[in-house]
């Protein structure tokens, strides 16, 4: 994205007026919308809307946009949010071995693909130590012998790190509850399976074991329930009955990366707003 945008987020219970309202407020400011999308879930007859606008069309800072539009947001109950393209979101990736996914995360980002910042990777191994550091990002290893502690660290380096989201990128550890309801809709993490399909450990294995002819990945955000949250992203691939778990794992590599390249860039666009246990995603 080359010029500076703001993007306009809205959840709130289905009217009549909410497009013409918040379009007549970006108008009266002579805001110029560039990019627009809108959906009602017809099941709990809620409303989305996202709205990108140019930012060097309005005549105030993201701070004085927040002021002005909560009028017009508590007349509509809205849930809502207002971010800016200058300000990148900031990414703290957990990782435990598997370097596949954090590989491509950081070629994104290095490549400017992925527009975000990563402050630090933190890890329960030091085997991805020299490959994080090469590209000068700070690496923490936690000892998690003791869970609660080094989840509380985690937690610590997080906060002082101002990070926006955690990306769980093959970080094989079980994030205890009160984690995931601090940062709910926070947490990205990416499972190895076509989700509700075989959750838990050893995914490829079980499908295996089962006889499926396509394999998938999931990229969804964390709850308290373990592989039961909101669905971002997901994606398949054809197998057949001559495959092994070993080939499995190898096609599910590939997999397993881009889907968490998309649900990642979705979220940092804010192109993913939360609907219940499902989510909008306005592609």
């Amino acid at each position: 994205m080359s010029e500076r945008r703001y993007t306009l987020t809205i959840s709130c219970p289905d009217r009549t007026g909410i497009i013409a309202a918040v379009s007549e407020f970006v108008a009266r400011h002579r805001g110029w919308i560039v990019e627009a999308s809108y959906h009602t879930d017809q099941e709990t007859q809620r409303f989305f809307m996202r709205q990108e606008i140019r930012a060097d069309s309005l005549p105030f800072e993201p701070d004085e946009f927040h002021a002005q539009f909560s009028g017009l947001a508590a007349e509509f109950n809205m849930d809502w949010r207002i971010s800016d393209s200058a300000r990148k979101k900031r990414l703290v990736v957990f990782a435990s071995k598997e370097a596949h996914c954090l590989d491509d995360l950081l070629y994104r980002w290095r490549s400017g693909e992925l527009h975000a910042e990563i402050p630090c990777v933190i890890s329960n191994h030091d085997d991805l130590r020299g490959f994080v550091e090469w590209h000068g990002i700070p690496f923490h290893r936690l000892d998690f012998s003791d869970k609660a502690a080094a989840f509380a660290q985690a937690a610590d380096l997080f906060e002082q790190q101002r990070g926006d989201a955690m990306v769980l990128a093959r970080f094989m550890q079980i994030l205890p509850p009160e984690l995931c309801r601090r940062y709910a809709g926070r947490i990205i993490n990416i499972h190895h399976s076509f989700l509700p399909s075989f959750a838990g450990a050893k995914p490829y294995h079980q499908a295996y074991q089962r006889g499926v002819k396509l394999i998938g990945a999931t990229c969804h955000y964390v709850t308290e329930d373990l592989d039961a949250g909101p669905i971002i992203e997901q994606d398949t691939v054809r197998i057949d009955h001559g495959d092994t778990v070993k080939d499995m794992v190898r096609y599910g590599r590939d997999i397993e990366k881009t889907v968490l390249a998309r649900g990642l860039r979705y979220h940092v666009e804010d192109r993913v707003l939360l609907c219940g246990n499902k989510t909008v995603v306005f592609r």
